[in-house]
């Protein structure tokens, strides 16, 4: 039978709950890596629809900066593509609203929902879905050749980012992240840790 070659490639991952043979269920997600970015949509936007180069990532910076105004306003701003609304949350327990003052909310971000319409879209181009040729979860972590060759993959500019790590590894954000940090210790630690910003660059240590 034929490989499927088109499609959404998904993984596996376990589940904390078991099923009955006692083994963890397992859950699909889209293939950790996968992703374009504006200059990509910009790119195939002006070479398919027509687009003048830099007009569609000018269009988000002019949503953004109208968008931020209204939603830190309260607005919700309805698109094609769904509706975007301010998240709030209340800093505290309260039971009584007359103890609630404007100090005791703060912004939480934003809600997102898709309108029916960009979700159908989605849908008439699904051409089906196709397994990763990854291993499943973390069960990577054992075999050792595979994982020296994400780390030597994951090195760019002479560090390691969780990012990176994960994308050659396979694994989840949470686990690549605490295997990075496994070879942060010990008494002769293959690697260092320095954080730049938010993101940690993990240095080999030679």
């Amino acid at each position: 039978m034929p490989r499927k070659t088109d499609g959404m490639i998904f993984e596996l991952h376990k589940r904390p709950t078991t099923g009955s043979d006692g083994k963890p269920l397992l859950y699909a997600r889209p293939e950790s890596g996968m992703k374009k970015k504006t200059d990509d949509l910009d790119r195939f936007c002006t070479l398919y629809r027509g687009l003048r180069p830099g007009e569609m990532s000018r269009l988000f910076d002019c949503f953004m900066e109208v968008a931020a105004q209204w939603l830190a306003e309260g607005y919700r701003i309805e698109t094609p593509v769904g509706s975007f609304a301010p998240r709030l949350r209340l800093n505290g327990d309260f039971t009584d609203p007359n103890d609630v003052h404007g100090r005791d909310v703060s912004f939480a971000g934003i809600d997102f929902l898709p309108s029916k319409r960009f979700v159908e879209a989605i849908g008439e181009n699904l051409c089906g879905f196709r397994k990763s040729p990854r291993r499943m979860g973390t069960a990577q972590m054992q075999d050792v050749e595979a994982m020296e060759r994400a780390l030597r993959q994951s090195l760019h500019n002479g560090y390691i980012t969780v990012r990176n790590f994960q994308k050659h590894s396979g694994l989840s954000n949470k686990s690549a992240n605490r295997y990075l940090h496994r070879l942060c210790e010990g008494e002769h630690p293959r690697l260092r840790k320095e954080k730049e910003g938010n993101t940690l660059h993990f240095f080999p240590n030679d």
